[in-house]
């Protein structure tokens, strides 16, 4: 029955996004984060079971789905192109997982972001910019925040890592 259940929830977001376009215009085009680098990510945030992570700009939802599937945590990704949250909704039916992810469509820099414990973005330096007051002041102390390739300005990363050539940046969201 369950199986069945979310089933119907991914057609519903299928036929809801068919012939959909995004209510703005996105900041940034999607690209996939290789596997090798989500999985690195996840580590580098010592995501666990306990956690909930939100993907900014979710895409297919790939990160999400692999938060869930291998390390145990929820995931949420938020993205603006309901055709991606459709595709991110089979895939993670496809993965087993849709008990543990959700995907919204809608807009970053006006989602409620204070559920999470860790944050993964894949975004322009211009844009972890424009994100970082809502992060810092949304995110509790202590949240993860990690990034793939873009740095966000000029507050310095607590650790820093390579992945096959791919630069990887985490922060902590500091005591108020």
């Amino acid at each position: 029955m369950r199986a069945i259940a979310a089933f119907l929830l991914a057609l519903s977001a299928v036929a809801v996004a068919a012939g959909q376009q995004p209510k703005r215009t996105p900041d940034i085009h999607y690209v996939p984060t290789p596997e090798e680098v989500v999985e690195a990510m996840l580590q580098l945030a010592d995501v666990g079971p306990d956690d909930v992570v939100y993907d900014l700009g979710s895409g297919d939802g790939r990160i999400p789905i692999a938060a869930a599937r291998r390390f145990g945590a929820r995931g949420v990704g938020i993205e603006l192109d309901p055709k991606l949250v459709a595709q991110a909704t089979r895939n993670a039916q496809e993965a087993g997982v849709p008990d543990r992810v959700r995907f919204i469509e809608g807009d970053i820099f006006e989602a409620d972001l204070s559920p999470a414990t860790v944050v993964t973005l894949y975004l322009l330096t211009s844009i972890n910019e424009r994100l970082r007051p809502k992060l810092l002041k949304e995110l509790r102390p202590g949240t993860r925040i990690v990034s793939h390739q873009f740095r966000m300005g000029d507050w310095n990363p607590d650790r820093e890592t390579v992945v096959d050539f791919r630069p990887l940046f985490l922060w902590r969201v500091p005591k108020r």
